[in-house]
């Protein structure tokens, strides 16, 4: 299985200077063959293949003798984005979505990461060494695992810089374990287990809305092309870099925990692209990162040798989870009161013990799971 690990770096003045030359190229090669597949189009009416974008290189070489600074493999790679952008959107065209999304250029500074995808670099302890780039020191805060498959050198919107490995390995599967349960996820706390357990929700982007209306107010009062313009925009940066640092160490952690305590997880199959339309939730729904906290919790269940399945929402929080009788709940009602068998219990915890025995019902286990038929 693959699995990425990611490690700050800090290049010297030569590195740095390497670097962001090598992302200006690729971000000019990127624009090039974005024109041309565009050109083809109007002229020919046909689709330029990657193979035929990646074959202009070495004649785009002679023109602009600047792109041999940069090792081959991250050259062919920029066009293997750009086909991988057209194709991401003749298949949202295919699917007749409203917001299809056409292949953009790429402006100045918007180029930020390059792959190198078999060879050109070289690991030593802290040190990495980068064809065309030099010798960059390299935190290595915990060890490096499998058979590195690519390297992409990535700054960020600080301005920092990081060098993540995709590397082939083994699953590591933990000890087997008999129990299961199931997660409902909400935004009045941010996941409530069958057994009871509750997660807090942090609210992290609620916590600094102050602190970001602040120093995106100071940043739209520069004027345009300015040094202090420049240094505002990173403040908000580093303000948006430190919610997305808390919330994913948050994911990490819990996603852990519930890996680590349960032979099978059941989740809600949730649709985050339509209840964010509701303008009213869609802040709360979008700093909640349901979909960051599913995801990492999927990628630690196969590497552990866990069952994760995404069962169907729908009912889980209207069905009684003792008789299944159901009733329409709206979501000022916390909790549950049923008329047919009087279960009094908490809204949240209800919906888990449905998405616990639809799971288990979806894996054929015996469990005497109540019977889901609508109630009166």
């Amino acid at each position: 299985m693959r699995k990425a690990f990611i490690y700050r770096i800090f290049p010297n003045k030569r590195a740095l200077h390497q670097l962001e030359a090598a992302l200006e190229e690729c971000r000019w090669l990127y624009n090039d063959t974005l024109a041309f597949r565009k050109k083809v189009w109007e002229d020919e009416t046909r689709t330029a293949s990657y193979y035929e974008t990646k074959r202009r290189i070495p004649v785009l070489k002679l023109s602009r003798p600047a792109l041999s600074t940069v090792h081959s493999q991250v050259l062919q790679n920029v066009t293997e984005r750009v086909d991988l952008a057209f194709k991401a959107y003749f298949r949202r065209v295919k699917a007749g979505e409203k917001e299809v999304g056409y292949p953009r250029f790429k402006g100045y500074g918007r180029y930020d990461s390059l792959t190198f995808t078999q060879s050109g670099f070289k690991l030593n302890d802290n040190r990495l060494e980068v064809s065309k780039i030099g010798n960059i020191k390299l935190v290595l805060h915990r060890p490096l695992e499998g058979v590195i498959k690519t390297l992409t050198i990535r700054r960020s919107a600080t301005a920092k810089w990081y060098a993540c490995f995709s590397v082939e390995v083994e699953p590591k599967h933990l000890p087997e374990l008999e129990n299961e349960v199931g997660i409902d996820v909400g935004l009045t706390t941010f996941a409530t287990l069958s057994d009871g357990t509750e997660i807090e929700n942090p609210r992290f982007f609620r916590k600094e809305e102050k602190t970001l209306a602040k120093v995106q107010r100071k940043f739209s009062k520069e004027v345009k092309g300015t040094p202090e313009r420049k240094f505002r925009r990173k403040a908000v940066a580093r303000t948006h870099e430190r919610i997305g640092f808390k919330r994913s160490n948050f994911s990490h952690q819990h996603s852990r925990k519930v890996v680590n305590n349960y032979g099978s997880i059941f989740v809600e199959d949730l649709r985050l692209n339509r209840m964010i339309h509701n303008h009213l939730l869609a802040k709360s729904i979008s700093d909640a990162a349901w979909s960051s906290f599913f995801d990492l919790m999927r990628c630690k269940a196969a590497e552990a040798g866990r069952i994760f399945i995404k069962v169907n929402p729908a009912y889980t929080s209207q069905d009684c989870s003792s008789c299944g009788h159901r009733q329409k709940m709206p979501l000022s009602e916390r909790i549950f009161n049923c008329p047919s068998c009087n279960l009094h219990i908490s809204r949240d915890l209800n919906a888990a013990l449905n998405i616990k025995a639809l799971g288990l019902q979806s894996v054929g286990s015996p469990l005497d799971a109540p019977p889901f038929t609508a109630g009166e």
